[in-house]
Formats: C-alpha cells, structure tokens, sequence
C-alpha cells in the first residue's frame, strides 16, 4: 500500500492548505483556533439559554435536564457508588450500570474530589470542558486538511447538528469525541504514542472506542517503513487497552468471560444485527398516518449519512479518518435497539461533516455565517424540544 501523504491536498478540496502546521507554542495554537472555538461557545451557550427558558414556564429546570437524567444518572451513580447497580424491569429484563464505560464517572469522581462541586456539577464541567477540547480537535483535523477556514465551518457544523444539546449534557459524546479527534490528529501528525494513548482513553469512554483504535492502526500501516518504529509499535498495542481492557473486566466480574459484555449489552437491548432491526422499525413507521413522515425522515437521515460517507471516500480523506467515521456508523446504524439515540451515536463521526464544511468555505463570509447562525437556531429550539420532551434514550 502507497504511503499514506497527509499533507497533499485532495484534488477536489475547493479550499487551499494551510502551507504550514499549528503554531507550536500553546498561546499561538489557541490564537490559531480563537474564532472555532468562540463560535462553538456561541452556539453553545443559545442552546442552553433557550432551554433555560423554554423550561421554566413548565417548571422543569434545565440544570435537571442537562445533568441529572436518562444516562446521567447511570454516570453520576457509577461515580459515587461504583459499579454494582442494576434495575429488574417488569418484563424480568436486568439493566446494569456495567453497560457504561468508566472513564466520564472517574472524571466526575475527581472533580467531586477536588473541588466542592456535587458529581452531577463534575459531569457538566467534564462535559463542557471536554467540548470545547472536541471542538478544538475537529478544528485541528480540519485545519490540517483544508485551512484554517474550512475548519471554523467545521467546528462549527459540529456544533449546530440537531442533537448537538447532548454536547452541554453530562453525557459521554463529548468527551469521547474528544479523545477521537486528537488521536487522530496526531495520527495524521505521525505522534504515534500519543494517538495511541488517547485511543486507549478512547476505548474506557464508549464501546465505539475500538473505532479510533481502528484509525490509529490504519494510519500506522499507511507511514510505510515507519509502521515498524517502535514508537509506531507502541501506540499501536496501547490504542485498544482501553476497550479490551473494560471488555474483559466485566467479563470477569459477570462470569460470562469474553461474552460478558455484550451479555450486559443484550439485556439493555443494545446487540448488534447489522441493521434489520432498524430497517424494520424505520418500514413500520412508513405503514401509518402521520407516522409516514417519520419514516420518510429517518430514510432521508440514512441516505444523508451515507452520501456524506461516499463523499469522504470520494474526496480521498486521509484512511484513518474514513476508518474511523465507517466504523462509527457502522455501529450505530447496526444496533437492534434505542432507534432514538441513532443521531447521538453518530453524532461523533465529525469527518462526515468536512466536505459540508469545504463547501461552506466556498461562501462568502456573510452567507456562511448566516447559514451557520439559521441552524444553530434550529439546534437550539430542537434541543430544548427535545429534552423538554422524550428526552435522549
């Protein structure tokens, strides 16, 4: 296989490179990426404000909202207590904190720890904090790719998608994405141990882990004679640690050995049958009146996505990042179960999103920010609908 060239432009990219990398000094990376990241804070902020306000008539509390319900709880339980919790349901199924993976619930212990913060308060600074960090690294992976302003429009596309609410929740999302997009930038950048050393923290963060852990050995394979250095070899064996290493814990504490996990998985419904399930719940709701616009909206997200992938495959992205994003999709498409979580489980796939951000570029700055400002509305009012509705399962 050719060696992997991270710095030749893509022949149909409509915006130029960056000649140079991101200022090594961490005053001048931050300067670099100022406009991504208090755009993102922007956009951020009206989610949680229109929240606020479409709460309070019905006297719930967006602070409630963001931190202390659906798998916040499971977080901030797992945080306190430690793992043990499990809930019999009616039907006689055996949902267990076992299904989360551990490090958000450390990080909010920690902040708990140091400070005199309550841990649902932890995972909200965990989350924003990790955000912002997301943030800055779909801006680094874009702006190594494309320049520096594609990568704003990156960045910022990250931020307005529909359930990009889920962003300011004590939520894992933001973290794992993260970890992701700095271990594939420094994928790209040939950092060989720290890619593999943000996979690993990767893979203690969401099962979805072993995709970056994928990446990092595709970019290792593509360096061509580097494959073999051992600083390649290292962050090649440290990338999976993280989710073979939780994997196989909670096999061990269940008895169920290497199945254990996806026994845990099971019984909340979260096997994986390539699809069908899904197929057949996204057919169901194209049977019925007014359920058909529903279906014809989840068939309308499907092709979306995958056009976005082909896109990807066809604008030559570098092959971590098409590993890392078809992997991600592969497993949150292919899940039986938790239909309504689909757009939050892809919601870290951020490569789908640089080719929408080449040709946002392309625009003019007040047509780009105009777009960009119409949907970060939208987000925000779909945000607060949606929390102050079913909720994110």
């Amino acid at each position: 296989m050719a060696e992997l060239d991270h710095r030749t432009p893509s022949p149909r990219a409509a915006v130029p490179r960056r000649a140079g990398r991101l200022p090594a000094r961490a005053a001048d990376a931050l300067r670099h990426a100022a406009p991504a990241l208090l755009g993102y804070a922007a956009v951020r902020a009206l989610g949680v404000l229109l929240l606020a306000l479409w709460s309070a008539p019905a006297g719930k509390s967006a602070h409630q909202l963001l931190s202390g319900r659906w798998d916040s709880l499971w977080y901030m339980r797992v945080a306190a207590y430690g793992y043990g919790w499990r809930v019999r349901l009616p039907d006689g199924t055996v949902h267990t904190d076992l299904a989360f993976f551990p490090l958000l619930p450390w990080l909010e212990r920690l902040g708990a720890a140091v400070s005199p913060l309550p841990y649902a308060d932890a995972g909200l600074l965990t989350s924003w904090s990790a955000s912002l960090a997301a943030a800055w690294g779909v801006f680094a992976v874009a702006d190594r790719l494309y320049g520096r302003r594609a990568a704003v429009c990156a960045a910022l596309l990250w931020a307005v998608l529909p359930v990009g609410v889920v962003q300011s929740m004590a939520y894992s999302e933001s973290l794992f994405t993260a970890l992701a997009a700095w271990s594939l930038y420094a994928a790209l950048t040939r950092r060989w141990v720290t890619a593999g050393a943000l996979a690993c923290l990767a893979g203690l963060t969401r099962p979805v882990g072993m995709a970056v852990a994928a990446a990092v050995w595709a970019a290792a394979w593509c360096s061509g004679r580097e494959r073999w250095s051992w600083r390649a070899v290292l962050g090649a064996l440290l990338a999976p640690l993280g989710a073979a290493g939780y994997v196989l814990w909670v096999g061990r504490r269940t008895g169920g050995g290497l199945g254990g996990y996806l026994d845990v998985q099971g019984q909340w419904g979260n096997g994986f049958d390539g699809g069908l399930a899904f197929a057949r719940f996204a057919a169901a709701r194209l049977t019925g009146f007014p359920s058909v616009f529903a279906g014809l909206g989840l068939l309308v997200g499907v092709a979306l996505v995958v056009w976005l992938y082909v896109r990807c495959v066809r604008e030559r992205q570098p092959l971590p990042l098409l590993v890392y994003s078809g992997v991600v999709v592969a497993l949150a498409l292919g899940a039986e179960s938790y239909f309504g979580s689909k757009p939050r489980l892809l919601m870290p796939a951020f490569p789908l999103l640089l080719p929408l951000a080449v040709a946002l570029a392309r625009l003019r700055t007040p047509r780009s920010a105009l777009v960009l400002g119409c949907a970060a509305v939208g987000s925000a009012v779909y945000g607060a609908f949606w929390l102050n509705g079913s909720g994110p399962p």
